[in-house]
């Protein structure tokens, strides 16, 4: 799937990600300008740096529509949402608490975690396949080149 993610202009708040799947068909979401890396990019930095068949992507990728998978993931009181999408924003919420604050912390990132999935009653996901801060350095590059997007320009990304 490609992610085209597009800086819309000056004075507005959001920003444009669309969503390109392999059979053509796409969906899109708006990007709440935040002064970091918009959230569904380090969606982005995540999923493509983890293990993980069924994080948000991976289900928009499959098909979903992006906003009926945000509406899912997001709602904290629907404890039907799969171990490993509960797990993703976990890491992903927790990953943009340490780009807000501009140095990585491990035990700041690894108690984001740990709380979000205790909130939602899911296992705290493992870390085993990768450093935690090597995510943090790959989210960092992401908004680099996010950051240097002029106005009405684009940045496409390849999602496996």
């Amino acid at each position: 799937m490609k992610l085209i993610a597009q800086k819309r202009g000056k004075n507005e708040k959001y920003d444009r990600l669309r969503y390109v799947r392999a059979d053509g068909s796409e969906t899109s979401s708006e990007m709440p300008r935040q002064g970091i890396l918009p959230h569904d990019l380090v969606h982005y930095v995540v999923e493509s740096g983890l293990p993980l068949q069924h994080g948000f992507l991976s289900l928009v990728a499959s098909g979903a529509d992006a906003g009926f998978v945000m509406e899912a993931i997001h709602d904290k009181t629907n404890l039907q949402v799969e171990i490993e999408a509960v797990q993703t924003e976990a890491i992903v919420e927790a990953l943009q608490s340490q780009l807000w604050s501009g140095v990585f912390d491990i035990d700041a990132f690894l108690d984001g975690v740990r709380g979000a999935c205790e909130t939602r009653q899911k296992p705290v996901y493992a870390f085993a396949e990768i450093d935690p801060e090597a995510l943090y350095h790959r989210a960092i590059e992401l908004n680099r080149q996010w950051l240097l997007l002029e106005n009405f320009q684009s940045l496409e990304l390849d999602f496996p």
